[in-house]
């Protein structure tokens, strides 16, 4: 992944000659992650960021909290790595004039939107408006075709959620607590993730272990869409939609994958919103091809959906891989043409607010004649 991650700083440093400007600064951990293969554990929640400086020419510079330095000098390919500590010698701040030297007229990259207040407001103060250019569509383009062994690496997290699933639907029964459920796919998750790292020696710091709030509703709170598992216990005739999304974390890349259950019987309403779900995702997927806009995508599922009766109430589909929403996306608006090695989460939804909700959605990478599921596993009506 060194090789790529070095290509990828070439290229970016093409991309700020063409366009005049002598200097990146990039504080988004995603794209640090993208461009240095470095991830850390402390960041703005912290009060500690890490910036990575990429010059036109030249050799690139990473600014990290010395709690951090060992692991970076370890994980990156930089050799320019710059430690700072809290309260001495001027912190973050002074390691970055060292680098920025007297910007004068010196045309400065930076991300607007993704980097922190404090970060911004610093920059702002050292460099003038008119010097001040945003990159942060020139890394989003960059990171909108991915590269075979990025590919691979989102079949693995693929297989790390189906495992997570698998798992999960196998305790759902009446009486278990939602909780259980989430328990369940943590471990599964974790079990599979650990087959895929410490294969090789640049895996030695990457983790197997999944964490955070799984997204996961039972009963009549389907139409929460975002709500995490609680101490409820499942009763016959509950549906159960869990949402991996959050969970599918696997060398720092991240998916869309949904699945929703019932329990020990299925009314006939559920049923027929369920397979209006699924129709409308299918009929997504099949738009799926190079050459298409994006919103034709969105636009082939909203038919679906009005044809039934129902309205839309969010995108059909996201930009997946280095982070959980990268471009382009599929809804109204967005006529980005789908070229092949793209990666996308796909969705089919439907919420009937305060009474039920009907959701499904998969991972997948566009071939030069279709699409191919990065997580492939049934999602065909199942009552367990």
């Amino acid at each position: 992944m060194q090789r790529l991650q070095k290509e990828r700083v070439i290229e970016l440093q093409q991309r700020l000659a063409d366009q005049d400007i002598d200097l990146a600064v990039i504080h988004d951990p995603d794209n640090i992650y993208f461009l240095a293969g470095f991830w850390g554990y402390l960041g703005m929640d912290f009060g500690r960021p890490t910036i990575l400086v990429i010059p036109r020419t030249g050799s690139p510079t990473l600014i990290t909290p010395g709690l951090e330095a060992e692991m970076a000098a370890n994980m990156t390919w930089i050799e320019d790595i710059r430690q700072w500590t809290d309260g001495i010698d001027g912190e973050w701040q002074a390691r970055l004039d060292e680098v920025l030297g007297s910007p004068g007229n010196l045309k400065v990259g930076f991300e607007p939107i993704k980097s922190h207040p404090l970060i911004f407001s610093y920059l702002r103060h050292k460099v003038s408006e008119s010097a001040r250019q945003d990159i942060a569509g020139v890394l989003a383009e960059m990171r909108m075709v991915k590269s075979p062994e990025d590919i691979n690496t989102m079949r693995q997290a693929g297989q790390v959620a189906v495992a997570m699933c698998e798992a999960a639907a196998q305790t759902i029964a009446p009486g278990v607590p939602e909780y259980e459920i989430s328990l369940a796919a943590i471990a599964a998750g974790t079990r599979r993730a650990a087959e895929f790292v410490g294969r090789q020696e640049s895996d030695r710091l990457v983790s197997p272990v999944i964490h955070d709030l799984q997204i996961l509703q039972t009963g009549p709170d389907l139409a929460m869409v975002h709500r995490r598992p609680t101490n409820r216990r499942l009763i016959e005739g509950d549906p159960v939609y869990m949402c991996f999304c959050p969970f599918t974390l696997f060398k720092q890349i991240k998916l869309g994958f949904d699945r929703e259950y019932f329990v020990g019987r299925v009314s006939d309403e559920h049923a027929r919103i369920y397979e209006i779900a699924l129709n409308a995702q299918a009929a997504a997927l099949e738009t799926i091809r190079p050459g298409i806009p994006a919103q034709e995508v969105h636009f082939a599922a909203l038919e679906i959906y009005q044809s039934e009766g129902f309205g839309i109430c969010y995108r059909t589909g996201r930009g997946v891989g280095f982070s959980y929403l990268e471009r382009p996306e599929f809804k109204d608006g967005d006529q980005t043409v789908l070229q092949a090695g793209m990666t996308f989460a796909v969705d089919g939804g439907i919420t009937i607010e305060g009474e039920f909700g009907a959701r499904v959605g998969d991972s997948i990478v566009v071939t030069e004649d279709g699409f191919e599921y990065l997580t492939p596993y049934p999602k065909e009506l199942r009552v367990l």
